[in-house]
């Protein structure tokens, strides 16, 4: 199973700090399944759900919340990027 299976990215185009999550994940070829809450009232209702507030840019790891896009692009630095790495060797 692949790395990316259990990840899902919320965010709002808006949102400078969701634009540059997703620069980096285009930089690096990383495709997730993405919901925009502005367009698709039950992700926000999901997100402020499961993740306890209505902040963007938020990284779904098997269900649990991961907040601040800094965070965001080390956690797929290390476990997407990495991964995709070693599988090519």
């Amino acid at each position: 199973m692949s790395e990316t299976s259990q990840l899902e990215l919320y965010y709002m185009p808006t949102c400078p700090y969701c634009r540059k999550v997703l620069s980096f994940m285009r930089a690096n070829d990383i495709n997730l399944p993405l919901h925009d809450i502005t367009t698709d009232a039950s992700a926000e209702r999901q997100l402020v759900d499961v993740g306890g507030k209505r902040q963007v840019p938020c990284l779904f790891i098997k269900g649990e919340a991961l907040y601040e896009s800094d965070d965001i692009i080390e956690y797929l630095g290390e476990h997407v990027c990495g991964a995709q790495d070693a599988s090519e060797t």
